[in-house]
């Protein structure tokens, strides 16, 4: 094999090694203050954890309609998370609040 096509073979190991690489597992954190959540929508990729913090003095939940999860009751000061584990968008709201209503995008 002459050198460059080593060259060549060589590079396109090191590019799918390094392309192959995916970034580290991100938080996101949505607040619900106020009988609404911000941000209302997040955009996340698989593997990262979205964090719901309950600013209100009322319970709340974080409850999404393709039963993906299901947070219960969040009481005033508390909060719950769950990590992404595949693609897709699900709306969420909350059960006593059903005004309450996000978006969580799974990419």
């Amino acid at each position: 094999m002459n050198a460059q096509i080593r060259v060549a073979i060589a590079s396109a190991s090191l590019a799918g090694a390094i392309g192959g690489c995916s970034p580290s597992p991100r938080s996101h954190a949505i607040v619900m203050r106020n009988f609404g959540f911000d941000p209302p929508t997040v955009t996340v990729a698989v593997g990262d954890t979205v964090s719901w913090q309950n600013a209100d003095l009322v319970p709340h939940t974080a409850t999404a309609r393709d039963a993906a999860w299901d947070s219960k009751t969040i009481g005033a000061d508390g909060a719950w998370h769950v990590i992404t584990t595949a693609p897709g968008t699900h709306d969420y709201y909350c059960v006593f609040h059903p005004g309450m209503k996000g978006t969580v995008i799974v990419r």
